[in-house]
């Protein structure tokens, strides 16, 4: 199977490339700049993507079977802090890439969308989302740390969710845990819909390294197309 994969050195990105190497895929991996990478394991081509942009990701889409989407308007593997800054500063930008992103499927429309999204419009309870509840978000993003003008940038991944539902394209919507780090690949999550996937201590968590290994399932045994899908412990 042919993989691309944007925003190939983030966090879930990066671990999304070696997953999918790992199982003998062929991937491109898609970054803002790939004359910056220096990365010459076999299966794996770097290719420069702007994903705002529906004639850049039209471009990309010649052969590959299934395209996964990670982009954030920073790279908070590499400077966390800036990433924040600029999701705030423009949170439309996950609707402007998920807009540009099904557009540039018309012409391609057997190829496959997985995009990474947020945790914030999990349900809690049906018709219940943090991201719908100014209380509720503000308690979550207070206890993960971030500053609470990132609500913005949640509401935003919930608008690009809302932009995918409105099309017929072979999507899929990947929520991760709400707390997610690096940490071990274990292969062993539960998976729900959309509702959040909480452990014993009523806590939504996933690393990095799992989101992945859920990543690469979905995109070589779709179970989840025009639906949204998230893992938990």
């Amino acid at each position: 199977m042919h993989i691309g994969i944007i925003g190939a050195t983030g966090g879930i990105g990066s671990r999304a490339v070696n997953e999918a190497v790992r199982r003998g895929h062929h991937v491109t991996a898609f970054s803002r700049d790939a004359t910056r990478i220096s990365d010459e394991r076999e299966n794996i081509a770097w290719k420069s993507v702007d994903v705002l942009d529906t004639a850049s990701v039209a471009a990309i889409l010649p052969g590959l079977d299934v395209l996964i989407s990670g982009y954030q308007p920073g790279n908070a593997a590499k400077d966390f802090d800036d990433t924040v800054t600029c999701s705030i500063a423009d949170p439309t930008v996950y609707a402007t890439a998920a807009r540009a992103l099904l557009k540039a499927l018309e012409s391609h429309p057997r190829t496959r969308l997985i995009v990474i999204g947020g945790a914030g419009s999990l349900e809690l309870e049906p018709g219940l989302t943090r991201a719908d509840s100014d209380d509720l978000l503000h308690e979550s993003l207070d206890r993960l740390g971030l500053p609470r003008g990132y609500a913005a940038a949640v509401r935003g991944h919930r608008d690009a969710l809302n932009v995918l539902r409105t099309s017929n394209r072979l999507w899929t919507y990947f929520s991760p845990a709400e707390e997610i780090a690096p940490g071990e690949r274990t292969g062993r999550f539960r998976i729900g819909g959309d509702q959040a996937v909480l452990d014993a201590d009523g806590r939504s968590r996933v690393s990095f390294e799992d989101a992945a290994v859920a990543l690469v399932d979905e995109a070589e045994l779709p179970r989840f197309v025009q639906r949204r899908f998230t893992i938990g412990y």
